[in-house]
């Protein structure tokens, strides 16, 4: 019996897979941090035979290089990505056999050139298909992260992929993609955790619309990525380096002073409702309850020096091993406790925080106060409170002198959690920021003017 083991990364929306007989392993997209795959298959005595890769990933940094050299195992790739390594060629039709299973490779191009999908068989019957960024539950992969030129290009041969793994399995095979779980590679975001070809086929819109109005529809409805993304791709073509995750350095708070007087990033990941009852001034809040290294990937100006601040050592663990997912493989330093112990005799800052309907109540001295929409630009067309000055919290820190220093500024976003961001970094350039910590549903219950469209 082939039993079929997903490795989350819910931080970055993505799924890894470990395909076993029981005696030998087939791994698929593997993160950076590949001890989580050794983690389950040395205890089971499971041989890894194969690490298969679906594409050249642009939103991680992938463990596959480093697992198969580990292990000895075949590293597939397509034959026609180029890498600086050597590794296993794969082409559309190639088969790969391990123990009782077998492994056929579909060469399915749409949200990279080279892309490939992985249908796996044993006794000549497919059990799985692995789809990477190709086939999600309900979506696709975006096909623009190789530039907008070729969008149109990769939207098309996106179409012709998905039909094409649809009619090369029978309706009953489980369907097992790469992103979809909350990654920016998802042209929209996928719904549920499992699927088969004959759910495919019945709902996602690849499936359902005809390739023009698919196409039309696929690009309409893209908005921002990450920009780390620049990054992975070339990394994952050279051989990323073996990650090493031992403890950051300390710093004391005379240090952490001097990193923050160099311009620096400290990075505060506790909660925001404990960053705005006090902080290290000058620090940002990227907590580790939402999309931390998501949102410190896509802000941080690439090669600016990491410092994590958390309150135990197993926060700035946690948060260092998902940096490395994206090439941020050794923090500046780090420093444990709580915010006084960091800031040693400096006096904490705080930042105000106030719900919706507090906003509602302050309108009354002020009817007209600086609200700031920090969601992205598809966000905003579906609702947005009457007179907010929107900057997507990605663009905020190129656009700060739009922003009247004189003034407090309210933010808001769907949560609190991206406001939180962007509050500290207001803070953090001598703004004078609100944290609205509330959820949008609360709009309407405030009774504050709000249109639907932008």
């Amino acid at each position: 019996m082939i039993e079929i083991i997903p490795l989350d990364t819910p931080s970055l929306g993505d799924r890894s897979y470990i395909a076993t007989d029981g005696e030998v392993a087939v791994v698929i997209d593997p993160q950076r941090d590949h001890d989580r795959v050794l983690a389950v298959t040395e205890p089971r005595g499971l041989r890894i035979t194969h690490v298969l890769e679906t594409h050249l990933h642009n939103d991680y940094v992938t463990g596959g290089y480093r697992l198969a050299r580990a292990t000895g195992a075949a590293y597939v790739i397509n034959a026609d990505d180029p890498v600086a390594f050597d590794r296993t060629p794969a082409r559309d039709g190639d088969t790969f056999a391990t123990g009782q299973m077998r492994v056929r490779v579909l060469h399915t191009p749409g949200h990279t050139f080279n892309h490939l999908s992985y249908i796996l068989e044993t006794g000549n019957q497919p059990v799985a298909v692995f789809t990477g960024g190709s086939l999600l539950y309900g979506s696709t992969g975006r096909p623009d992260l190789l530039g907008a030129q070729h969008a149109g290009t990769l939207a098309r041969h996106q179409h012709h992929s998905a039909h094409r793994i649809v009619e090369s399995l029978p309706a009953h095979t489980p369907v097992y993609p790469t992103h979809g779980f909350g990654s920016f590679c998802s042209a929209t975001q996928a719904e549920g955790l499992s699927s088969t070809i004959g759910l495919e086929a019945a709902g996602n819109p690849a499936l359902t619309l005809d390739e023009d109005t698919y196409v039309t529809t696929l690009l309409a409805g893209l908005d921002a990525y990450p920009a780390y993304y620049a990054h992975m791709a070339p990394a994952n073509s050279a051989g990323p380096a073996e990650v090493d995750l031992t403890p950051p350095i300390p710093a004391d708070p005379v240090e952490l002073a001097r990193r923050l007087h160099a311009g620096e990033w400290l990075v505060d990941l506790r909660t925001r409702t404990a960053f705005c009852a006090g902080h290290l001034p000058g620090t940002v809040n990227l907590g580790l309850d939402g999309n931390f290294v998501t949102y410190l990937g896509w802000l941080l100006p690439w090669g600016t020096p990491v410092t994590l601040l958390g309150e135990t050592l197993d926060q700035v663990a946690e948060a260092q091993r998902d940096l490395v997912r994206i090439g941020i493989d050794r923090p500046a330093a780090q420093a444990t406790g709580r915010p006084e112990d960091w800031a040693g005799n400096q006096p904490l800052a705080t930042v105000p925080t106030a719900s919706f309907a507090d906003l509602r109540r302050a309108m009354v001295d002020d009817p007209a106060p600086l609200v700031l929409d920090v969601r992205r630009h598809d966000e905003r067309k579906g609702w947005h409170l009457l007179g907010s000055l929107h900057i997507p919290l990605h663009e905020l820190l190129g656009r700060l002198t739009e922003i009247p220093k004189d003034r407090a500024v309210w933010v808001y976003c769907t949560t609190g959690y991206r406001a939180a961001i962007a509050a500290s970094l207001l803070a953090r350039a001598g703004l004078d920021p609100v944290l609205i910590d509330d959820e949008h549903r609360r709009v309407a219950q405030a009774d504050l003017p709000a249109a639907t469209s932008a």
